[in-house]
C-alpha cells in the first residue's frame, strides 16, 4: 500500500502523456503508485505509457466514459490514504506533493491541501500566472465565490474525506473540480501551499476551451452550490455570477479568432458587466469590446492580421484581474 495515489485520466493523450507521468515520477516525495486510466484511447496513448518501466505505474483501460468518470475509476483502483489527480496534459513541479502533504500533516484538521498554478502553452512556454490565492480553514465561502484551485490537477485530499463526500459528478462535462472543492469545502478545512507547483496547460483542444459547455456545466454547479449554501453566504450569488462570467469571457476570445467563439464572448461579457457595472469604468473594457468586433466582423484571417499589428490593444489578459477574490 502507498501513502498517495496519484490519479491520471487520460483520452487521446500521445502529445503530452509521457511528459506528465514525468512530471509524477520525478516527485521528491516517492511513496505513491501511479495510476494511468486510459479512457477509451484511439491513438498511442496505451502504446507510450506501457513503454515507461516503473514499478508504481499501474494501467487501467476501460470505455471511454469521460473525465469525471474516469477520475472515479481512478479512485476505485486506488489503495493510497492521500489522492491527488493531474489531466493529461498537465504538469507538476518535482515538490508538489511533498509540500502539500507536509502542509497536511502540520494542519491536521485540513483535509485539502492545494497549491498556486501557473498557465501554460502548447509548447511549455509561460502564458500568465494563477490567482495565487492563499486561503486557509473555513474556505467554503471564498470557493463560492471563486474556484481559487484553478484546475482539477492540484489538490492532495485525504481519502477518508473524498470517501464522505463521494465520487465527481459524471453528469457535469466541465467544471466537476469546482463541484468537488466546493462539496469538501461545505465539510472539510483546506491549507494552502504558496508556490506554484501545478503548470495548467492552455490549449486549443482543451475542455476549458469548449466554453460553451464550460458555461453550461459552471451555472450548474453554481445553482447547486448556492442551494446548499448557508442563507448567510447567498449575497454572494451576484459576485460569484459576475466571477464565471468574467472568466468565460477571457475563455472565449483566447486563441486564434473565431467568429461563434467571439459571439460567445459578447454574451458572457454583457452578463459580467450586469453583475458587475464596475467594469464600465475599466481600461479592459475597450480591448474586450475592440477584439470581439473584430473577430466577429472580419475573416480569421483578417482578423488575426489585425490583432497581431494591435497588439496591446488586443491584450485582455487583464481581465482575469478584475476576478473578484475577496469576500465583500
Amino acid at each position: 500500500m502507498s501513502l498517495i495515489s496519484v490519479i491520471i485520466p487520460v483520452y487521446n493523450g500521445e502529445k503530452t502523456i509521457s511528459e506528465t507521468i514525468e512530471s509524477v515520477l520525478n516527485q521528491t516525495l516517492s511513496d505513491f503508485e501511479l495510476i494511468i486510466i486510459n479512457d477509451g484511447s484511439q491513438d498511442k496513448t496505451l502504446e507510450i505509457v506501457e513503454r515507461i518501466k516503473d514499478p508504481r505505474l499501474k494501467v487501467f483501460s476501460y470505455p471511454n466514459g469521460g473525465l469525471s468518470a474516469s477520475r472515479n475509476r481512478g479512485i476505485y483502483q486506488a489503495s493510497g490514504d492521500y489522492i491527488s489527480f493531474i489531466d493529461a496534459d498537465d504538469l507538476w513541479t518535482p515538490v508538489k506533493l511533498e509540500a502539500q502533504y507536509k502542509a497536511l500533516q502540520e494542519n491536521p484538521n485540513a483535509k485539502v491541501a492545494y497549491s498556486w498554478t501557473n498557465y501554460i502553452d502548447e509548447s511549455n512556454g509561460f502564458c500568465r500566472r494563477g490567482s495565487y490565492i492563499t486561503a486557509t480553514g473555513n474556505v467554503h465561502a471564498k470557493l463560492l465565490l471563486v474556484n481559487f484551485l484553478e484546475n482539477g490537477s492540484n489538490a492532495l485530499i485525504c481519502r477518508q474525506a473524498l470517501s464522505e463526500v463521494g465520487c465527481f459528478e459524471e453528469s457535469l462535462f466541465a467544471a466537476e473540480d469546482w463541484d468537488m472543492w466546493l462539496r469538501l469545502a461545505a465539510r472539510y478545512e483546506f491549507v494552502c501551499v504558496p508556490s506554484p507547483q501545478i503548470l495548467y496547460r492552455v490549449s486549443a483542444s482543451s475542455m476549458s476551451a469548449n466554453v460553451l459547455k464550460q458555461e453550461v456545466a459552471s451555472l450548474k454547479v453554481f445553482e447547486r452550490a448556492f442551494a446548499q449554501a448557508p442563507e448567510s453566504l447567498h449575497y454572494l450569488k451576484r459576485y460569484s455570477f459576475a466571477n464565471i462570467y468574467k472568466y468565460l469571457t477571457g475563455k472565449a476570445l483566447e486563441g486564434s479568432p473565431e467568429r461563434v467563439r467571439s459571439l460567445a464572448a459578447a454574451r458572457f461579457f454583457w452578463q459580467a458587466v450586469r453583475n458587475d457595472p464596475s467594469l464600465l469604468r475599466t481600461r479592459v473594457l475597450f480591448k474586450v469590446l475592440f477584439k470581439i468586433a473584430v473577430t466577429t466582423l472580419l475573416s480569421p484571417q483578417q482578423a488575426q492580421l489585425l490583432l497581431a499589428k494591435f497588439g496591446k490593444l488586443s491584450d485582455i489578459q487583464t481581465l482575469y484581474g478584475y476576478i473578484r477574490l475577496e469576500i465583500p
